[in-house]
């Protein structure tokens, strides 16, 4: 998963070898979709989904003054695996006296 900030009034361009099959989903903030012919598209608040593949959506914009991020999810994000995978999960374990296990 890649978190994308964009400041606001910012536009970020979807290209689609980058993009492709792409689902995003806003975390703070707004974003509008920019369509394919320049006008623009739906204003998405926090917690709005969206697939980019084939929607005819060419960029992504912040109409706010504040920050707005995204959480973009494309199948190559899926498929990548950490050497590590419960990693995370082992620093928050905790024995029944509260200390690390």
């Amino acid at each position: 998963m890649r978190t994308l900030a964009l400041r606001g009034g910012a536009r970020v361009a979807v290209v689609a070898a980058e993009w492709s099959d792409a689902f995003g989903v806003v975390a703070r903030g707004r974003v509008q979709l920019e369509l394919r012919d320049g006008e623009p598209g739906p204003v998405l608040g926090r917690g709005a989904g969206f697939w980019l593949h084939g929607t005819g959506v060419r960029a992504l914009r912040n109409p706010d003054r504040a920050t707005a991020t995204l959480h973009i999810v494309t199948p190559e994000t899926l498929t990548r695996r950490s050497p590590h995978p419960h990693a995370e999960d082992d620093m928050d374990r905790t024995d029944d006296t509260g200390n690390a296990a």
